[in-house]
């Protein structure tokens, strides 16, 4: 059985990626094409200068920026809160958020009781 090929809203990563960027902006989502009609910030920009211009360690705060044809294949470090996590853009990101890809958000794991603790805290068992 062959592969069957991704295709974003019926047009092939070729056909997207020779798009203009007025068209592309019909076929993604609402909320998506508001953002991009708005017009880019200038730390949008700059990611989209340092993506065309195939730096290495692209490194950026900006998980509100929309995924567009232009960024496909690139590979960018993105801030969690804490460290830079590195995400590949790919074909099927297409009109996502860039922040869609990265967890913010780790799990709390507590250890023992601390200095201080209560008496009845530092009593329970800890495994």
């Amino acid at each position: 059985m062959a592969k069957k090929e991704f295709v974003f809203r019926g047009k092939t990563e070729e056909e997207v990626k020779s798009m203009s960027p007025q068209d592309f902006m019909e076929l993604i989502p609402a909320r998506q094409r508001r953002s991009l009609k708005r017009g880019v910030s200038e730390e949008h920009k700059t990611l989209l200068k340092k993506i065309k211009a195939n730096k290495r360690n692209i490194e950026t705060h900006c998980k509100d920026m929309v995924i567009t044809p232009q960024m496909i294949g690139a590979t960018i470090k993105i801030h969690t809160g804490k460290e830079f996590a590195p995400v590949e853009i790919k074909f099927e990101m297409l009109g996502h958020y860039i922040g869609e890809f990265v967890s913010t958000r780790s799990r709390v794991a507590h250890s023992a009781p601390g200095v201080g603790a209560t008496k009845s805290s530092s009593s329970l068992s800890v495994k």
